[in-house]
């Protein structure tokens, strides 16, 4: 058969990159059309690809950890007479000479490209810095944001200067939704001056079983009255949005991920319950598209039993606000003079001050405890 140059395909969501995050084939290796191919890292989700022809697999052309655009030839299927062989070896790709001037490359994969995540890619086109031949101090050699924001001071290393590692310990590369994570919170960080307001709640009216679902009924009821904190700040607008699809923080082996609920104002408790299930068990099985992951309008997270006392989430940026529960648990509390025992837990929310006023914040917490508590 013809050799087939199988690409990153458009995966849809205005995804314009990809990373790959394991191959499922060798090369070398035989397989048929609709076999397991390759698995890639989109936003906070992987997906799937399966194959879409049957034949050998001659070449492998993108490593596992490699960011790469939509277009990109992955995989050889079939055919390859560029394939090296034992008189005619591959060569490899000629050093790059870096920013400083001794041809040092850990900024450049063995196929000329930089590498560098979506992130650090759009921070270097804000601040007007070139990747090519920026040294990487990252995983393989891989750009990072503080890379990129000291060549913009004029501040970067040089490779004598740059620290040596010590080798003390087991390392792992900054990979798929550990990688992910770690870019989005640093985003959120840097651009969100953020503010945690803190309450106590009775959770006694609140059948705790489905307490994440009655959360969010709640939250989606309180943001109708509080507007700024169902928002995005985008330039020098706030855009009020009209729509109510909360994200749900999920714990999983790869990672935190948040799928959307979508419509929590009309959805009714039993709904939510069963939505929140099947999210839940999607985004822990790792089975959820890219479109189940996007889109949140505000952000509710609840640890269960390791959540502690209260917790200071950070803002899921773009959103302007997140609620988060701590652990709930029987407590003394005072109740028409006297000591009672009640089921009590701490409700945060953190808010982005720039479009969030505390007040505002403060009267959005207690209307969703008022809400809880009946």
């Amino acid at each position: 058969m013809a050799a087939y140059e199988f690409k990153l395909p458009d995966l849809g969501e205005g995804l314009t990159e990809g990373e790959i995050a394991r191959w499922l084939v060798a090369e070398g290796q035989d397989i048929a059309e609709d076999d397991p191919l390759v698995e890639i890292q989109t936003d906070k989700t992987t997906v799937e690809i399966p194959s879409p022809a049957a034949g050998k697999v001659v070449r492998i052309l993108v490593a596992e950890g490699e960011v790469v655009p939509v277009g990109t030839v992955l995989v050889v299927i079939g055919e390859d007479r560029a394939a090296p062989t034992e008189e005619q070896p591959r060569e490899k790709a000629p050093a790059s000479v870096s920013a400083t001037g001794r041809g040092q490359t850990l900024g450049v994969s063995e196929r000329g490209r930089v590498r560098a995540t979506p992130l650090v890619r759009r921070l270097a086109q804000e601040l007007g810095v070139e990747l090519e031949g920026l040294e990487g101090t990252g995983p393989q050699g891989r750009v990072t944001e503080e890379d990129v924001r000291l060549a913009a001071t004029g501040r970067g290393q040089t490779p004598a200067e740059t620290p040596a590692r010590t080798g003390e310990g087991r390392r792992e590369p900054l990979r798929g939704v550990r990688r992910l994570v770690a870019e989005h919170m640093t985003r959120a960080h840097r651009e969100v001056p953020p503010v945690t307001w803190v309450e106590e709640c009775d959770f006694g009216g609140v059948d705790l079983k489905r307490l994440v679902p009655s959360v969010l009924q709640a939250v989606a009821a309180a943001l109708k009255e509080f507007p700024e904190l169902n928002a995005r700040l985008e330039d020098d607008e706030i855009a009020y949005l009209d729509r109510y699809d909360l994200g749900v923080a999920v714990q999983t082996e790869q990672g935190l991920v948040v799928p959307v609920v979508r419509g929590c104002d009309e959805a009714s408790l039993d709904e939510l319950a069963v939505e929140v299930e099947r999210l839940a068990k999607g985004a822990r099985a790792g089975t959820l598209k890219p479109e189940e992951l996007r889109g949140s309008t505000f952000t509710v997270t609840s640890a269960g039993k390791l959540g502690g006392l209260l917790t200071t989430p950070i803002v899921n940026h773009p959103e302007v606000a997140i609620l988060s529960i701590g652990r709930i648990a029987e407590r003394p509390t005072v109740r028409d003079g006297e000591v009672v025992v009640r089921p009590l837990g701490y409700v945060s929310v953190t808010f982005d001050h720039r479009v969030v006023d505390g007040s505002r914040a403060a009267e959005f917490g207690l209307d969703v405890i008022r809400r809880l508590e009946g």
